[in-house]
């Protein structure tokens, strides 16, 4: 009766922490980090857990003066059918939260298939970039959207890494302590099979406030990706962010290293990180 009794209370109790952690979030500002998870009576995945990489995440921001000019980060996660997608973000604040809201109203909320999910994710963000653009301009009322700037991951079951980023705010993956920015073609090794596909949102050379959005297969060498805003990449180069972090096992110490290390280099526009690591 006992065992039967301890079976219950730690079935009732793992029950109050999926019904916690069902409930959708709307992240509001920066450091109000909540993961939304939707799931059914289902298997979580469609091979053996540990086939699949371990996802963690880690964010660290340096809060300015004005609590309205900080970034926006969300980390989000969604069960849809038989697949875990993860959504990271980092946005400056005239973006705020369209792009999380975009992805949720025609991607998340739609409960797509799995095949639309794994084929159509990359376009779903390019629309959702240029939505929230779009948006800045109507609002400022111009054309120029200078300075404006975004970068977002999505984490698919663990195979698939679709990236974006916008302006100065960049997406870097480490991979056998390599930097790899989105849209640069490396040469690959006969070992490597995953592939890259760029997309633009224009045909014109590319410039800071350009759009890009690319995805690969995550391999047993993907280490970790750093979504940073501006403030950290003017006073730090790819690879050297990447030589300060990776031996770092906690996502959350090694963001938080990251952005002091540009607060201590003096950098003058926002500092925001967020940092995703597959163990």
């Amino acid at each position: 009766m006992a065992d039967n009794h301890n079976i219950s209370g730690k079935f009732m109790g793992l029950k109050d922490f999926h019904l916690k952690f069902k409930q959708g979030f709307q992240l509001r500002r920066i450091l109000k980090i909540k993961t939304g998870v939707k799931k059914k009576e289902a298997n979580f995945t469609t091979k053996p857990s540990w086939m699949m990489p371990a996802v963690s995440h880690g964010h660290h921001v340096v809060e300015g003066y004005d609590e309205f000019d900080c970034d926006y980060v969300v980390a989000q996660r969604e069960q849809i059918e038989e697949l875990e997608v993860w959504l990271f973000g980092v946005s400056d604040p005239r973006i705020g939260d369209g792009i999380t809201k975009y992805m949720q109203a025609y991607l998340f909320d739609k409960k797509p298939k799995e095949s639309y999910i794994k084929g159509k994710s990359n376009e779903t963000m390019r629309k959702a970039y240029l939505d929230a653009k779009a948006k800045v301009r109507d609002a400022q009322r111009t054309e120029e959207t200078n300075g404006v700037g975004s970068v977002s991951a999505m984490v698919i079951n663990g195979e698939k890494l679709v990236l974006a980023n916008m302006g100065d705010y960049k997406a870097i993956v480490c991979r056998e302590g390599l930097a790899h920015e989105i849209g640069i073609r490396h040469k690959q090794s006969p070992k490597m099979s995953w592939t890259h596909r760029l997309f633009k949102a224009n045909n014109k050379q590319s410039k800071s406030s350009d759009l890009v959005v690319g995805a690969e297969k995550i391999e047993n060498d993907s280490e970790f990706v750093i979504l940073a805003s501006s403030g950290i990449w003017e006073v730090m180069k790819y690879q050297e962010a990447v030589n300060l972090i990776r031996r770092i096992e906690n996502p959350e110490i090694a963001a938080e290293c990251l952005a002091s290390e540009a607060s201590n280099r003096m950098s003058r526009s926002n500092i925001s990180c967020l940092v995703i690591r597959f163990d």
